[in-house]
């Protein structure tokens, strides 16, 4: 009988290829600043996920039961997600860098009845027991007990017979992972069945991802569709709550040891990777793809890895946790075709929609939209929100019934999902996206749109990254540009300061977009960016920042 669940491939793949590579793991370096590997086969990773599948089963986590994770990236955290799975018990993940008030509040909105933690974690539970009242099994990720929670590793069993993979129902809750919170609260985005497999199809069909290469997760979350993908998995050594902080040298290491073929991260970390080759002339030829997402992708950091590539490719695919891929679009088809249009603020091309995925761009609205109706489309060429529709698409937010009104839009069984972000399709069919819908601008002259704008101050040579954001009420605010300056580029005396705006003006007149913007603040620090990607500004904290300035 064929076993509907993701994890199932997991299983036969060890039946196929017991012996071929599954997990590459950093566990430290030598004194010559080499990596030490810890490696893990396919079937000493599915003997492990049957043991611990087992173990959890005797301690009372039953198939449908949500299952907290805090478990530290690399073997562990893989082997326990598909234990979870092969019981039909639903892993939880949450970003471990959010503030604590909001992953509280996530813990809340989860209600698991199972938690799994590093040690550390487990002090949570202690210290905040209100967020964590469901919770009836707590264990210990590791081999150290913890304020009565056993460790896990204790409970393992040697010569244990394989543990039979659940069938699961196309629409069964499998896994929920929550949004980044960028802009608002993180909610919870529950993944059914039938979604995972349409995003395995996905990432083999139109990614082109294939049996048998080796990936490197920059998101480490996404390291769990390698063993459904039959693909090795080398955890780079980043820090989760701060992949900005990572050492570019032990990146290049790990992708030319490792002879990493595919990698999806944001753009902070190519940035900084590409900041390391280039001057060193180092090259990365075992590279057939790298998938940069995340934030908007500057044409820029795609042409310094024309250099850098030998034979490979960037893409810049479009996406959300709730839908995700959606589009795809080729470095050179961006260098060739739209970055000289991106840089004239046009927005960022993001590509055409994938097999199976129905795009539309609707008026902008911040209401809730109960039912669809082909009206509420716009034509060809004008900006709105992007809404999306097909079977990557997940259906709610968890236990957050308002939030899931105003994002999802009902067709009969189908549901068209909201992106909050804006956009417009080109004549010939691809995605141009401007930004988020929650950081327009609306002057009494208009709207104005952060991402077309800020790609024209950007070109400025001694601005790093730039934010246009609207302060005052809607429909009367005022545009203002902040300004990040490149290192040593701060202007610290007036005069420096005039000099330099008069220059942005300058470059900002010759464009239709920019002409309006009249003020700019120049922010003293580094721009404060989301936790996961470390790469999408928070034009939020800008405005109220340049409010404060301002009054």
């Amino acid at each position: 009988m064929t076993v509907n669940n993701i994890a199932e491939t997991l299983t036969r793949r060890a039946a196929e290829a017991p012996h071929a590579l599954a997990i590459n793991f950093t566990t430290g370096y030598d004194p010559d600043g080499q990596a030490i590997y810890k490696e893990l086969s396919v079937g000493e990773l599915n003997a492990l996920c049957d043991r611990y599948a087992h173990a959890l089963t005797r301690q009372g986590i039953a198939r449908g039961e949500r299952v907290l994770m805090l478990v530290s990236p690399g073997i562990d955290l893989i082997a326990l997600v598909f234990a979870l799975l092969k019981m039909g018990a639903v892993p939880v993940v949450i970003d471990p860098g959010i503030p604590r008030k909001s992953y509280l509040r996530c813990v809340q909105d989860t209600a698991p009845t199972a938690f799994l933690g590093i040690p550390k974690a487990h002090l949570l539970l202690r210290l905040y027991p209100r967020a964590f009242k469901t919770v009836r099994h707590a264990l210990v990720a590791g081999n150290r007990a913890m304020f009565g929670a056993p460790a896990l590793d204790s409970l393992l069993r040697e010569g244990e017979p394989p543990f039979p993979t659940v069938d699961m129902a196309p629409s069964q809750e499998t896994a929920v992972a929550f949004t980044s919170g960028s802009t608002g609260i993180p909610k919870g985005v529950v993944f059914q069945q039938e979604v995972f497999t349409a995003q395995m199809s996905l990432l083999r069909d139109e990614v082109g991802i294939q049996p048998g290469e080796v990936d490197m997760p920059g998101l480490f979350t996404l390291s769990l569709f390698g063993p459904a993908l039959n693909l090795a998995e080398v955890f780079p050594d980043i820090n989760p709550t701060a992949p900005a902080t990572l050492n570019p040298a032990h990146l290049v290491q790990t992708i030319q040891r490792k002879g990493v073929n595919n990698s999806f991260g944001s753009p902070t970390i190519w940035r900084l990777v590409a900041d390391y080759c280039l001057p060193r002339g180092i090259k990365l030829p075992s590279f057939k793809r790298i998938l940069m997402a995340g934030a908007p992708v500057q044409p820029s950091l795609i042409e310094a890895y024309t250099r850098i590539l030998e034979g490979g490719e960037v893409y810049t695919p479009y996406g959300a946790t709730e839908a995700m891929p959606l589009t795809m679009m080729s470095g050179s088809e961006i260098l060739a075709e739209t970055a000289a249009l991106s840089e004239q603020g046009h927005g960022m091309c993001v590509g055409r929609p994938v097999s199976n995925i129905t795009m539309r761009i609707i008026k902008i609205n911040d209401e809730v939209i109960p039912q669809w109706d082909d009206s509420l489309a716009l034509p060809q060429g004008e900006v709105g929100e992007i809404t999306v529709k097909g079977p990557v698409v997940t259906r709610q937010y968890l236990n957050r019934p308002d939030q899931t009104a105003l994002a999802k839009i009902y067709e009969g069984d189908a549901v068209w999902h909201r992106m909050g972000d804006l956009g417009y399709f080109d004549e010939k069919s691809r995605l141009w996206f401007c930004g988020r819908k929650s950081h327009r601008v609306e002057t009494a002259d208009g709207l104005l749109l952060p991402v077309p704008c800020e790609a024209i101050f950007n070109l400025h040579e001694d601005v790093f990254r730039s934010a246009v954001v609207g302060v005052g009420a809607k429909g009367a605010q005022i545009p203002v540009l902040v300004v990040e300056p490149m290192p040593g580029k701060f202007p610290r005396s007036v005069e420096a300061r005039v000099k330099f705006s008069e220059s942005l003006l300058s470059l900002g007149s010759q464009h239709e977009q920019t002409r309006r913007i009249e003020t700019i603040l120049y922010y003293p620090r580094s721009f404060p960016v989301d936790v996961r990607h470390n790469a999408k500004i928070e034009r939020l904290q800008l405005r109220d920042w340049a409010a404060k300035r301002l009054s």
